[in-house]
């Protein structure tokens, strides 16, 4: 069996979906990633082979013309946030049709048995329909795509193959799962990293991991970072900021329990941590439910204000806004126990999960 794995740029969108190329590969089965940019340099520091469907792809630039022309889009991507995956169709419908041809193109060359694409990557389930083969939506959110797909290519003027099942990695008891649902166990996969020796070390007092995941410092740089330091200055308890490579120069000295660590797998980071605060990317959300933790969203735009609502609506954290952010809310954080049972029954939930290789059968059948 070819598997044609179809993702969007961001490699937050990849990610998810490695822990099942991994096991279709391991089940000996050739596969082959379909990307652009950082998600396809991604794929290749996972060990997968991969194909550029779009080299000179710009998704800054793509998605900068369409909100010139439905200005109203600004809000949903920087500001309050999407209410629904179809407030966002014009910016999903301009960037499958930047990928569509490429797409296509390696689709009818390589000729796959069965074409995965996850949510932002409905060129994938548009190339599967050109070859006349089965379609399989991989879901990395925490919302119903139902009818998203087909919405997108009435902009393109392209038909689209229903998905033939759709991978849910999201727990059930968060989000109700559409009928052709395969639930599968969250993975985590994140890259891989030499972790510092005091991070091995057991920990004389709480932890708290402070992320903006790897698509908000892009757009909003420190965002609500100033204000989790000031308010970390007055709890006992030891903050990580795992920014990567954002410059933070402008927070000045930080509290002595204040500590930056610049990149760090959240896999590896989260479990030896009892509470996070993020962003309310979906990555994040994911391994911090595995890991079990708390969690206080401070959600900037897109999808993060959904993934926040599941998180809330569960019971297993606290959102808000940046400017209500206070040591009073991070010490309900680490103190609320009831937010801590939640997270624990979520993590046993997960566990409990068939793993993605149990999948790979599912797929063959299909083929």
């Amino acid at each position: 069996m070819r598997v044609l794995f179809v993702s969007a740029p961001p490699v937050s969108h990849l990610f998810p979906m490695v822990p099942l190329i991994w096991a279709t590969r391991a089940g000996g089965h050739e596969v082959l990633v379909a990307s652009t940019g950082a998600a396809l340099e991604a794929a290749a520091s996972a060990g997968l082979p991969g194909a550029d469907t779009a080299p000179d792809l710009d998704m800054g630039q793509v998605f900068t013309r369409v909100i010139e022309r439905h200005p109203h889009l600004m809000e949903t991507q920087l500001g309050e946030g999407m209410s629904d995956f179809r407030d966002v169709v014009p910016l999903f419908a301009a960037l499958a049709q930047a990928l569509l041809g490429g797409l296509v193109d390696l689709a009818r060359s390589w000729r796959p048995d069965i074409v995965v694409y996850e949510v932002l990557a409905t060129a994938g389930a548009v190339a599967a329909a050109e070859i006349g083969v089965p379609a399989v939506q991989h879901d990395i959110t925490f919302t119903s795509t139902e009818g998203l797909h087909e919405r997108i290519t009435a902009h393109l003027d392209r038909r689209v193959s229903p998905a033939a099942a759709v991978i849910a990695i999201r727990p059930p008891s968060l989000v109700p799962l559409p009928a052709c649902a395969w639930p599968v166990r969250y993975v985590p996969y994140n890259g891989g990293a030499v972790l510092p020796d005091w991070l091995l070390e057991p920990a004389d007092r709480p932890r708290v991991a402070v992320t903006l995941g790897t698509v908000s410092p892009g757009m909003s740089q420190l965002g609500p970072i100033p204000r989790v330091v000031r308010a970390a200055a007055e709890v006992d308890a030891d903050f990580l900021l795992a920014l990567g490579d954002t410059a933070h120069d402008d927070l000045g000295q930080l509290p002595p329990n204040v500590r930056s660590i610049g990149w760090s797998p959240l896999s590896e980071l989260l479990p030896r941590c009892s509470a996070v605060i993020h962003h309310g990317g979906s990555g994040t959300v994911y391994n911090g439910l595995l890991a079990g933790l708390p969690q206080l969203l401070l959600p900037d735009g897109a999808d993060r204000g959904l993934n926040a609502a599941a998180v809330c609506s569960r019971g297993l954290g606290l959102s808000a806004r940046a400017e209500d952010l206070d040591a009073a809310l991070v010490r309900r954080l680490l103190d609320d126990t009831s937010l801590r049972t939640a997270a624990a029954e979520v993590r046993a939930e997960i566990e409990g999960l068939p793993a993605p290789g149990t999948l790979v059968p599912r797929l063959a059948a299909l083929a």
